[in-house]
């Protein structure tokens, strides 16, 4: 087979954008040499070391771990230039100039390699005009590509081709940032802002100019237009001061200067909002300065008010009869808002038919088909449904009459009428055969690329032909708590079906009885779940009947059954394998750790954070943290006490790792488990790997003792818990807890090196996790994270 192999990356430009698409590749194991000029002191890689230092500062951090900064290359045009010739993809991400783009190409073009691909990193420029500046040899390897900001946590990846890039250089890129670097690609046309940020930008200037029009302030529109519209949390102007003030102003200008009233019909609503220019002027960037259309005083948010240039009080929120519409079914809620005399309603009902009315009219021009425009809003600007989602799942002739009935009363934005095409009887744009492309007349399937095989699931929009994963494959024992299934005969697939997977007794039985069926029928068992999360862990709530009738000695059972069911996973005859995204809290974490294997998305969160709700891990968390630090001590032959010291303050201070590679580095994960970079893939990953592991003659570890810290351990971590208790660090509650932390994983009340087994260990996990659930501290923590979802600090 002959494939592109992406061995080496150079990123051109130590910029925001440039250093944190390095520190992705890093995450994704790509190795990576960052350049940017030489500094006119001190060092000549200076720019650069100054850009990879400020890697480990930034929040979210666009690296897994802060040391892998180190793993980037560092270098600069002068010196290294020769470097690019061992590049296999050149990833140019220098300021939106074209004039610095251009005088850039013409110095590098000559280094690099003939195979190599080179793309654009810029959010808006013409790509055929940069490829201008390039050797007509180099052409047919040259192409945009558009990584959102900040590149790790954003999914959307937009490719551009030139008249003259190759169709198999695109084929090529787009398998590597899918497979590669996670990434959730669309190809745009090369038209001024590509598809998400036209689309995107387009749209936070019509909110902002329908926002003034029906006298809303910030704080009020971001409450209607996040999470409630089905669009990020942070909603329209938090969003832009989390973006940067001065990266959107740029987007705008770029809309501004490439386009006219002739070549976009709403261009005059692309006006710079004097709001904008306002906090621009002032040096107000947003969160990069502390301050933009908001700014935190104290714990207080305050939000800008244009009309007097001061922060006053913020924490507006939409009125109680617009919450009410907005949780109506799709054609009720458009409807009601249209309808209503609510000055809320008829601004969000103006969004809405903006939105409809910018896709239509430009859908022919921007995109290849309607799908694409729906896949960037929702991986670009993190909206559940695109707009042409929505309009069909509304009814598709009805809302287009109504957008018409608004354009010629003069109400929309401009007077272009919509499209002859959302008038020819249809009653979308997505259907089973494929989207709407008005420019081919025809719809268009999915792309066929074969890197999309390993995505078993693959996500797809409203109307499509869409493979549902709940209904999937043959089922082969389903209640309200699991469904055991398999999609080949070969592999059982546990999918956990309770709210946020959460484990209570239908969980365990699933898992005892999907073990027994793995090892009776099958190659392997693969835990997972079509939706985030893994599992939040324990459900407190399922538990607390039993507890009020009898106590903790109702609950011990449980938790035995829980303990039993995890062994059976970890001493099953066949692979046990943990595919995992999103958060895996403390049960969750207890499945993840006790199967055979793991492979886990990059953005996984896992960690046993049961101190939060006043417990420690019941099931066999803190086991496995005593049985890991023997395993390690073993090789190295050093005391037991130096691992378990280490692994100690991950359960006792709840401890998350906010990657796949942090929880590696907290031992949650091992070497050898496997990370993914597309949580897609997961799945097709899983199921491979226990087939492998089955077909190479996989056996259960074997059953053996292990030593343990003991009492001395024990004492030596109760001395540095009091002075901590005594400082006012940590509360008495604490205290207690943490204690009972270090009893379990020393081995509780013997010698320094006593050799015990895993069911001894659990023992003592199930004694103290019952006799915290009669404490009055516990009690109060568990109640107060019932009732409000936040810990209780007692």
């Amino acid at each position: 087979m002959n494939r592109f192999q992406v061995r080496k990356v150079a990123v051109l430009g130590a910029g925001v954008m440039g250093a944190q698409i390095a520190a992705h590749l890093v995450n994704c194991k790509v190795p990576v040499v960052l350049f940017d000029l030489p500094a006119k002191e001190g060092a000549k890689n200076g720019i650069v070391s100054k850009a990879v230092e400020g890697l480990k500062k930034l929040k979210p951090s666009p690296l897994g771990v802060p040391e892998d900064a180190a793993l980037i290359g560092q270098a600069n045009y002068e010196e290294h230039i020769e470097q690019l010739k061992d590049c296999d993809l050149v990833i140019e991400a220098i300021a939106e100039r074209m004039d610095w783009k251009l005088d850039l190409y013409k110095k590098i073009a000559a280094h690099v390699a003939p195979h190599a691909i080179l793309a654009s990193n810029t959010s808006g420029l013409s790509i055929t005009k940069l490829s201008e500046a390039i050797p007509e040899e180099m052409r047919a390897r040259f192409c945009g590509i558009h990584f959102f900001n900040p590149p790790r946590y954003m999914a959307l990846v937009e490719l551009i081709p030139t008249p003259t890039t190759k169709p198999e250089v695109l084929d090529q890129l787009e398998s590597f940032v899918t497979s590669g670097l996670g990434k959730s690609v669309v190809r745009a046309k090369d038209t001024p802002n590509f598809i998400a940020n036209r689309v995107g930008i387009a749209g936070m200037l019509a909110t902002i100019h329908e926002a003034a029009k029906a006298g809303l302030s910030y704080d009020v529109v971001d409450d209607l237009t996040g999470k409630k519209l089905g669009r990020a949390s942070s909603g329209t102007f938090r969003t832009a001061d989390v973006v940067g003030l001065d990266t959107m102003a740029n987007v705008i200008k770029t809309l501004q200067d490439t386009l006219s009233a002739d070549t976009d019909p709403f261009y005059a609503s692309f006006a710079t909002p004097p709001a904008l220019k306002q906090l621009l002027e002032a040096g107000s960037l947003g969160q990069k300065t502390g301050a933009g259309f908001y700014k935190k005083v104290g714990k207080d948010i305050q939000r800008f008010d244009a009309a007097s240039g001061n922060y006053v009080a913020g924490g507006g929120k939409a009125d109680a009869i617009v919450d009410r519409i907005l949780k109506k079914p799709a054609a009720e809620r458009l409807k009601l808002l249209r309808e209503s005399s609510n000055p809320q309603a008829l601004f969000l009902w103006a969004l809405m038919r903006n939105a409809f009315h910018y896709a239509a009219v430009h859908l022919g021009t921007i995109a290849n088909s309607a799908r694409d425009v729906d896949f960037a809003m929702r991986w670009g600007f993190g909206v559940k449904q695109g707009p042409f989602e929505l309009w069909q799942q509304a009814g598709w002739k009805q809302v287009a009459e109504w957008v018409k009935a608004d354009i010629d009363e003069g109400k929309a934005l401009c007077k272009a009428p919509l499209p002859d095409w959302v008038f020819d009887g249809r009653d979308g744009v997505h259907a089973a055969e494929g989207s709407w492309s008005p420019a081919q007349k025809k719809n268009l399937p999915l792309s066929t690329l074969p890197v999309y095989g390993r995505q078993h699931f693959r996500e797809n929009v409203l109307g499509a032909d869409t493979t549902d994963a709940a209904g999937a494959g043959k089922t082969v024992h389903e209640d309200e708590s699991m469904r055991l299934w398999t999609l080949d005969d070969e592999v059982l697939i546990a999918s956990i079906k309770t709210k946020v997977h959460a484990i209570g007794p239908g969980v365990i039985e699933g898992l005892l009885k999907g073990t027994a069926l793995a090892e009776d029928q099958y190659k392997g068992l693969v835990i997972w779940s079509p939706d985030d999360p893994f599992s939040y862990g324990a459900d407190l709530q399922a538990m607390l009947p039993a507890f009020m009738k009898g106590g903790s000695k109702a609950i011990a059972p449980e938790i035995k059954k829980l303990q039993d069911a995890l062994l059976s996973m970890r001493y099953a005859n066949v692979p046990t394998i943990a595919a995992v995204r999103g958060m895996a809290l403390g049960g969750g974490c207890e499945i993840v750790v006790h199967c055979a294997k793991r492979v886990v998305a990059m953005e996984s969160y896992i960690g046993l954070v049961e101190v939060g709700v006043g417990l420690i891990p019941g099931g066999g968390g803190l086991t496995y943290i005593a049985r890991r630090a023997a395993e390690m001590a073993a090789p190295a032959n050093v005391d037991v006490f130096a691992f378990v010291r280490e692994s100690f303050v991950n359960p006792a201070m709840a401890k998350v790792g906010t990657s796949a590679i942090e929880s590696r580095k907290l031992g949650y994960l091992l070497d050898s488990d496997i990370i993914v970079p597309h949580k897609d893939e997961l799945l097709y990953v899983a199921i491979a790997q226990a087939k492998a592991m089955f077909d190479s003659g996989y056996r259960a570890p074997a059953r053996k003792l292990f030593p343990v810290a003991g009492r001395s351990a024990i004492a030596t971590i109760k001395g540095q818990l009091a002075n901590m208790r005594d400082g006012g660090f940590i509360s008495a509650h604490d205290f207690h807890i943490s204690g009972l932390i270090a009893d379990v994983v020393c081995g509780g009340d013997v010698d320094a090196g006593s050799l015990v087994n895993e069911e001894y260990l659990m023992s003592l996990e199930r004694k103290h996790f019952c006799s915290l659930l009669d404490h009055p501290k516990t009690q109060e923590r568990i109640m107060g994270m019932m009732q409000t979802g936040k810990p209780v600090r007692n």
